[in-house]
């Protein structure tokens, strides 16, 4: 019985060993073809990095051409960047937020650009982000744009900005190009009130909203300050609805943020027609960006602007809603990028 046992467990044992064995080449291969497909993913997702280098989603031509793109190393092309870009003069980017906006909603585009070594800064306009002053109280466009007339005031004599309007921020941009052309390097509008003279900024939304003189009679959203008797002084979309027109497309998080940041905007300054002159604004160097999933100023009135008021330069950004700096951002940044390395 003894020798029985013996001679079982010797058996066993040897089962055993080539058990193990089998086990270890069966766990050897699985962790072969775990790596192989670990790599196979890893080089498909090279693939897909070297072909959104190859084509800029955010613009609706090809940059550059197939063979240079598809060997190129990440590293050295970042590398090759931040050379081009400490070569240039002016690296101050301003960026001025639209209806209702603030200085926050830039903060993605703020630390993309700050990692490139560009120095930007976003500005709340008069009554808006964490502007303390009423709404209702600011009637003009020299009064909204007052930030950023203090900010160009204060520049040297011998530098010059970068600015960069969202949305109504845009009229701002031109009413600056117009008062400060020799402290402006390139005006970029992005989505933007790009007017022509004798416009209002309100008339480049009107195809939305309607007129100006029925907006100001039969709207739901205008706020009236100084009591029911007087002109309205402000507006303010409801909830819902601004989700609709301006972040379709835009991350839920981002979506939470505007809804709890938001503010009313001042009446008076997107109601008031611009003068703009051939001698200042004409001699601007301006720069337009299209948004083509954007529901609050629609890509045919963009490409009207465009058109009746033609810039150096126009990009597109595809699958961005009215606000590419959350939907978009890193498409939006490219852009930015490319634009201030044109010469």
């Amino acid at each position: 019985m003894g020798n029985s046992l013996i001679c079982r467990t010797k058996k066993d044992a040897k089962d055993n060993g080539s058990k193990s064995k089998r086990m270890g080449r069966s766990q050897r291969k699985m962790l072969a073809e775990e790596e192989f497909l670990h790599k196979q993913a890893l080089s498909m997702a090279l693939h897909q990095h070297q072909l959104s280098q190859r084509f800029d989603g955010s613009m609706s031509r090809r940059i550059g051409s197939t063979s240079s793109r598809r060997h190129a190393d990440p590293l050295a092309n970042e590398k090759k960047l931040l050379e081009s870009l400490e070569k240039i003069k002016f690296k101050k980017i301003v960026l001025l937020h639209g209806e209702g906006f603030g200085a926050w909603c830039w903060y993605k585009t703020i630390a993309q650009l700050e990692e490139v070594g560009l120095q930007p800064t976003a500005l709340d306009l008069t009554g808006s982000g964490i502007d303390l002053t009423d709404t209702n109280t600011v009637t003009t466009l020299a009064e909204y744009s007052k930030p950023l007339i203090k900010y160009l005031e204060n520049l040297p004599v011998d530098e010059k900005v970068i600015l960069v309007g969202h949305s109504s921020g845009g009229a701002c941009l031109s009413y600056a190009l117009e008062h400060f052309p020799e402290k402006i390097s390139k005006a970029i509008f992005l989505c933007a009130t790009m007017v022509s003279n004798g416009q209002r900024p309100f008339d480049v939304f009107a195809e939305e909203l309607g007129s100006a003189e029925r907006f100001m009679k039969e709207s739901q959203f205008l706020i009236y300050g100084n009591g029911k008797d007087k002109p309205p002084t402000g507006f303010m979309f409801e909830k819902q609805l601004m989700k609709g027109l301006y972040f379709n497309q835009s991350p839920t998080k981002d979506v939470a943020l505007a809804m709890v940041s938001m503010r009313s905007t001042p009446l008076g300054p997107i109601m008031e027609k611009l003068s703009l002159t051939p001698e200042k604004y004409g001699t601007g160097r301006r720069f337009y960006i299209q948004t083509l999933e954007d529901r609050a100023l629609l890509p045919d009135v963009q490409e009207k602007l465009v058109r009746e008021n033609p810039p150096e330069g126009v990009f597109k950004i595809k699958g961005s809603d009215h606000c590419p700096f959350f939907s978009k951002p890193q498409s939006l940044h490219k852009i930015l990028i490319e634009i201030v390395q044109i010469p």
